[in-house]
């Protein structure tokens, strides 16, 4: 491969990595409540990381679609902050290795941005890896999310631990398929987590989304991960949805029909004859971009 496509950023002191666990979540595909960047951002804020590569974003990153950011001080233009691709490594409260490959999902050149991932990966022993998402789900706010998996048929063993979505699917696909194939292609097990959402919420922050992510990471990755940080914000959160529900006997009548949905099936199917919702949608959205949640 081009060294231009895949540069090195070294830290101080080059790390001694043990079978770390390769952590993604990239900007850019489906993120229904924001569950999936929220998650990362919190595991970051937890963690002190260190580069360890970029990308070569001229070459991955459409500058008019992802514009980079100007600053300008008394009208004096001076300096601009580019989107990155980078690669960053931390250890869990145990001292486990991870790798967090962070930033905007490439605009071009996928085989070469997979060929480059799995690469370090490679050079870097991960153990495994594993990406996040989040999707809109016909699945109550009153029940705890629940996070599913999609995996290759060499990985498709990770399943069984957290389950995954029954049937057929023929959907347009991120990055994280692309990567989950290419990791497959190098023999390093691989899995996305994905968090459902519930579909009337999905365009708001849910807290829920990410809390759920972190946990299904501690345990699928055999990691020491702390999601307290999202307990309160996703309290506020689910109060206040109680309480707009409670208010209208319509909403009240259809998230009790989900909830009777998901303690008879656990959220197996996608249940695509239930009720979409959208005026729940319409005014939950409403409420909440006017509470500032």
């Amino acid at each position: 491969m081009d060294d231009e496509i895949f540069s090195r950023m070294m830290p101080l002191s080059e790390p001694e990595l043990h079978d770390p666990v390769l952590i993604y979540a990239l900007e850019g595909w489906i993120d229904a409540g924001l569950g999936a960047s929220t998650a990362l951002s919190t595991l970051l804020d937890a963690i002190e990381t260190e580069p360890l590569a970029t990308f070569d974003t001229d070459y991955f990153i459409d500058q008019r679609a992802r514009r980079p950011m100007v600053r300008i001080v008394d009208g004096v233009t001076t300096e601009l902050t580019w989107p990155e691709i980078s690669l960053r490594w931390g250890r869990d409260r145990d001292g486990a290795d991870m790798l967090f490959l962070v930033g905007p999902e490439p605009d071009f050149h996928w085989s070469d941005f997979v060929e480059a991932v799995t690469d370090a990966a490679l050079s870097y022993n991960v153990r495994l890896a594993l990406g996040l998402g989040a999707f809109p789900a016909p699945t109550p706010h009153t029940r705890p999310v629940r996070v599913i998996g999609t995996a290759p048929e060499q990985s498709a063993n990770l399943l069984s631990v957290i389950g995954s979505v029954s049937g057929e699917l023929e959907v347009p696909a991120g990055i994280n398929s692309a990567l989950e194939l290419g990791f497959a292609d190098v023999d390093i097990d691989v899995m996305t987590l994905w968090a459902r959402v519930p579909h009337y919420v999905a365009s708001m922050p849910y807290p829920q989304a990410a809390g759920a992510l972190i946990e299904g990471l501690a345990r699928i990755g055999g990691l020491s991960l702390d999601a307290s940080a999202l307990r309160l914000s996703a309290d506020e959160a689910r109060g206040r949805v109680d309480d707009l529900v409670a208010n209208n006997p319509d909403h009240a009548t259809m998230v009790a029909q989900l909830e009777e949905v998901a303690d008879e099936d656990e959220g197996n199917s996608l249940g695509d004859d239930l009720p979409t919702g959208d005026e729940l949608a319409a005014e939950l959205e409403q409420f909440l971009r006017g509470e500032g949640l």
